[in-house]
């Protein structure tokens, strides 16, 4: 074998030898630094947006609620939008009237949502109309399905008082009784989300292993103990993600409010959301709007955050 052959044969190896420890570390750095530019640029155009439409607004609320600014007067930096705001009874009221509306649409809600996706689970015709029956008001806007309401609540002439009068029940003022404007707020609301958190439970239910039923069943567990021990701790990240939005619906729907009872009578039916409403666009307070404003983002933020960890501390499965 000649000397060139030699060398023709010791090419491929010569190829195959591996690089240098720098200039592997170099071509490492050079493809992150690439991808973190990619990710960056694809980014981009959401941070814009981002920083456009929520943390700019964000952070001008935060610094207009220490901007204490009364008509015909000089405007002073601090904390006295906040001390007015803690001192007003408005507000007091409103912060209840939305503790109150949120217990009475949250758990009846959610409640009713897991029972109807429990029942309605199997893909069968009549479940999937069903379905649709409980999906449907999720439909209809929140203006339009008020503005229903207000007929069917109707003193005397309304189909609630139609149907009491068969019973010998008299005409009841539903939305003018400081005692039954909210829970019949509340009633619409329940009817309004039940089938939108229902389609999130659906879902979750569709992502449990049909195995683990059958091994409990083979364990000789019945449904209740099937429900309790398999199906509601698997549940628990869709439960999770549903207690949120139930949250943000409670500080952020108003629209039926708006229709229904402008926040009376005598404010029984006045919300946070409604408060900041008035104060920034019927008394002109834009100060003390922002540091409502404020109060309800920090509130709205520790309870989601609070369910979340709450939920999720106790769950633990493997896919």
């Amino acid at each position: 074998m000649s000397t060139g052959e030699r060398l023709d044969q010791a090419t491929p190896l010569t190829l195959m030898a591996p690089l240098p420890v720098g200039a592997t570390r170099r071509r490492e750095r050079i493809a992150r630094r690439r991808s973190i530019v990619a990710a960056f640029v694809l980014l981009a155009p959401s941070g814009v947006f981002l920083a456009a439409f929520t943390y700019w607004p964000v952070l001008e609320v935060l610094v207009r609620s220490f901007i204490d600014q009364q008509f015909g007067e000089v405007a002073r930096f601090g904390f006295g939008n906040y001390e007015r705001l803690f001192a007003d009874p408005h507000f007091r009221q409103a912060a209840w009237n939305n503790v109150v509306y949120g217990v009475g649409t949250i758990v009846p809600s959610l409640a009713l949502a897991l029972l109807f996706s429990l029942g309605l689970r199997d893909n069968r015709r009549f479940t999937a109309f069903l379905r649709t029956l409980l999906v449907l008001p999720m439909m209809i806007p929140l203006v339009a399905a008020s503005a229903l309401f207000i007929f069917i609540f109707l003193p005397g002439e309304g189909l609630i008082d139609h149907y009491l009068s068969f019973l010998g029940a008299g005409q009841t003022n539903w939305l003018g009784d400081p005692s039954l404007a909210m829970p019949s707020i509340i009633a619409i609301t329940v009817w309004k989300n039940t089938g939108y958190y229902m389609l999130f439970f659906l879902a979750g239910l569709a992502g449990i292993p049909d195995d683990l039923n059958e091994a409990a069943m083979l364990e000789g567990a019945g449904p209740i103990r099937r429900f309790r021990y398999v199906t509601f701790p698997l549940l628990g990240p869709t439960l999770a993600f549903v207690l949120v939005i139930a949250l943000l619906n409670v500080l952020t729907q108003v629209d039926h409010i708006v229709v229904m009872t402008d926040g009376g009578p005598s404010d029984a039916t006045n919300v946070l959301l409604f408060y900041i409403y008035q104060q920034a666009h019927q008394n002109n307070d834009a100060g003390l709007a922002a540091a409502a404003t404020m109060v309800s983002v920090v509130v709205l933020f520790l309870l989601s955050a609070g369910s979340l960890r709450a939920l999720e501390r106790g769950i633990h499965y493997e896919s």
